[in-house]
Order: C-alpha cells, then structure tokens, then sequence
C-alpha cells in the first residue's frame, strides 16, 4: 500500500530489489532480508488472524447458515478485507518483477482498498443502520411470527422529539447511502492511481487524506448510532442499545488506529529520525500496516456486536417510532453491487495500466539492456 521497495528513497537506504525479478525470485525475497520483506509480512500473516474471528459468528446460537441472506453483507465484507490484505502483501511481494508490474500492482491495491470500503458500507447497511433487524432478513419464521406477536402486545410508545428527523434520516439511508460510497470509492481509486503519475511530491498526503472522504460516509449509520439518544424504554435493557457501549468502544478504537496508520504513513517516522537503521524491519509503513490492520480487526469486533445483537433480541432492536424495517439483503443488493463495483475498478485499473505501460516500457527497455 505504498511505494516502499524498487526504487530509492532518502530514508530507506538500501536492500532494495532491483526491478527485473521473476516470479520466482519474488516469491523466494519473502524469505530474504529486503525491504520490502516485513511489508509482506505484516499484511499476509493477518489474512488468518481475520480469518479466525471472522468465523466465530457462525458458531453463535441462534445463528442461521452461512449460506443464508443475512450473512451475505457479512461475507462481502469478509471478502472485501481478504482482498484488501491479499493484494496489498502481494504489490509489495511481486513489485519487482518490472517497473510495469509495479506500478500495475498497487493500482490493484488501491483498488481493493476502495472496494473494502464498500463491503464496510454494506455491514454497516445491514447491522447497523437505525432500520436493521430480522424479521425481512430471510431466516428464522419463528422469529418473525414471535416479534409480531411481541410487537403486538407492546403498548403504543410516544414519539421522540426527534422523530421529525427520521424521514429525511431514512431517505438518505435508503436511496443514497450505499450508491454514495460506490462513488466515492470510484473516485478514491481514480485519485490515488493518479498520484503515481502526478502529485508525487504530495502523494502520501493526498492518498491518505483520500480515504477520509469514504471514511465518513461509510461511518454515518455508526454516527448516528453515537449521537442519538436513545429510543428504547429504560427498562430495554439490550447490547443493541443506541449506541451499544462495546460498539462505541470498538468504533473509538478503530478510530484511533486510522488515525495512528495516518501518522506513520505521512510522517515516515523513524527511518526519517535514523536513515539506514530500519531498512529491513520497523519502517514506517510496517507500521501503518499493524495499525490499518489493529483498525479492521476493530472495526470487524464492531459488526460482530451489533449481528449478535440482531440475533438475540430480534424484537428489541428496532425503535417502537420509525419506519418498517428495510428490505433483506439479496443477492443482487450485496455480491451483485460488488461485481459491478469491481468492474468499473477493474476498467480503471486497465487504463492507468495503459498509460503506465507508455511511460515506463522505454525505461524497462533500457534496464534490461543495461
């Protein structure tokens, strides 16, 4: 996820990988003391860290299969952080093969990072929106005909004063929410492939300062969960109140490792204190790779929570005053939107492959003669 690796740079001064490697050289330099070595490392080895929590919500009580709608957003956002982690330790890995490759490479890893924002988006559309709940979910008759009849029993609760608010608050969510952050996913990636080729000077700042824009949209079910009060009785007492402590505390931490991974990332501490010394292990980006990572693992704990929640007290997660419930999720609404979302990432990733192939096939040229 960055530009550590072929070519020199003020800080890092050596053990770098000359920019003609095969496959297999670049397979066997995981293993080799490079540069590059622990930027593999530190985002290949927690693809099974995320993994293994990953899988623990199916193990609950009370949890449907796998294979049922509700945990397709679940599994949009699996994938979505598994690509992410995937592509990001294989740029790092295979970014020598030529300086083509390379650049082809982290055009992926950008990629990936925009459409793990998406699958972040869905998650949180479908857990944590103030509309989630799972009586249209597509699992469970019981639960649907027992949240009925307990719904039916419930005496008929005043309106909050800020029950104005929630047709415009569930028009946006409905309508706007999910197609927002496929956009600003989009032009995420059509920013940062461009940083390669223009802004270099600046490219670390516009690059992380770029994906605070899909940072707050994604996050607007999560700030609303935080600044409402809460719409239950006082004696609902339930882990999915708004907002849940161990949600907030979650998503505070998850903030905080964002924050953190943007420090190193733009500051190039400590090999900007000590040039030379961490050319191999404790470089910067090795630890905005922890700290991205630390803030997925976070952030995944967070929609854990509140799916546990949904499953628990399906009668109690929505509030007495707004609207029904959203529509479950789909096939089409969930794994369909993240094709088509690939598809124009993929389309983008193809055209900034072309214009590098044009800048940089005169100087590969030169290289191999040399």
């Amino acid at each position: 996820m960055s530009e550590l690796g072929s070519s020199p740079s003020g800080h890092i001064t050596g053990c770098y990988r000359f920019p003609d490697y095969s496959l297999l050289q670049c397979l066997v330099s995981a293993f080799r003391p490079t540069n590059e070595t622990g930027n593999f490392w530190t985002h290949f080895l927690p693809i099974f860290i995320f993994g293994f929590h990953f899988i623990e919500i199916f193990e609950w009580e009370g949890a449907p299969g796998p294979g049922e709608p509700f945990f397709y957003p679940a599994w949009n956002y699996f994938f979505g952080v598994f690509y992410l982690l995937l592509a990001s330790s294989m740029a790092h890995l295979l970014n020598s093969m030529s300086l083509i490759i390379r650049e082809i490479c982290f055009f992926v890893d950008y990629g990936t990072i925009s459409a793990y924002t998406v699958g972040s988006s869905l998650a949180y559309y479908y857990y944590i929106h103030p509309q989630a709940g799972i009586p249209k979910i597509g699992f469970g008759a019981l639960n649907v005909s027992q949240t009925q009849s307990e719904n039916a029993e419930e005496p008929p609760i005043a309106p909050s004063s800020n029950s104005s608010f929630f047709p415009l608050h569930f028009q946006f969510f409905d309508s706007l929410y999910i197609p927002c952050s496929c956009l600003v996913a989009i032009i995420c990636v059509l920013i940062c492939c461009n940083t390669r080729q223009q802004w270099r000077k600046y490219r670390y700042a516009v690059r992380t300062l770029v994906f605070l824009l899909p940072f707050f949209i994604s996050s607007t079910p999560i700030f609303y969960r935080l600044l409402s009060p809460s719409p239950y009785p006082p004696s609902s007492q339930t882990p999915s109140s708004y907002p849940s402590p161990t949600m907030a505390t979650f998503f505070y931490r998850h903030c905080f490792w964002l924050v953190v991974s943007a420090a190193f990332n733009i500051s190039k501490i400590p090999e900007r204190l000590s040039p030379g010394m961490f050319d191999i292990w404790g470089h910067s980006h090795q630890w905005f790779h922890c700290c991205t990572f630390l803030s997925i693992l976070d952030e995944l704990h967070m929609i854990k929570v509140e799916i546990r929640a949904l499953l628990l007290y399906p009668s109690l997660v929505l509030a007495p005053t707004t609207n029904p419930q959203l529509p479950g999720p789909t096939i089409y609404s969930t794994f369909g939107l993240m094709l088509l979302l690939q598809g124009c990432i993929a389309s983008i990733i193809i055209w900034f492959g072309w214009c590098a192939y044009h800048i940089y096939e005169p100087v590969q040229k030169s290289l191999k003669v040399h």
